[in-house]
């Protein structure tokens, strides 16, 4: 999309806001069909670096998920001596954990997988898991 879906984006925003991930979410992307449950960049991030921490030859990648995450870049200001957080920026990318590519009947990877996902790709979406075969 090359104007990103504002309900899309106010789901995103939501699920950052709740801490929640519990939202399934099924986007159509160029070349792929990805079901999953959205999750918070955080939680997210949090996920990706327990993953790599845990694989010898990965664990150096592991502090780029453990770094903090900034929406908008700068530190809030202050206003009247009280800090003041930064608006936050509307999200620009969905977090799926437990998602796997739908092909065909098959979902993988077989044990769900974590996918970042650019708003601006999805071309189409629905809330909740589609459906598959295992078998």
């Amino acid at each position: 999309m090359s104007n990103p879906d504002g309900l899309l984006v106010d789901i995103a925003a939501m699920v950052e806001s709740e801490h929640s991930n519990q939202m399934p979410l099924t986007v159509v992307v160029p070349g792929a069909v990805i079901t999953g449950r959205l999750a918070p960049e955080s939680l997210w991030h949090e996920r990706v670096a327990e993953v790599l921490a845990a694989s010898e030859h990965l664990k150096p990648f592991a502090a780029l998920f453990t770094a903090p995450v900034t929406a908008g870049g700068e530190a809030g200001g202050t206003a009247g001596g009280e800090d003041v957080a930064p608006p936050a920026a509307p999200p620009t990318h969905l977090h799926l954990h437990v998602a796997r590519i739908l092909q065909g009947s098959y979902g993988l990877p077989h044990t769900g997988g974590m996918y970042r996902i650019a708003i601006a790709d999805v071309s189409s979406w629905t809330v909740g898991d589609l459906s598959y075969s295992d078998q």
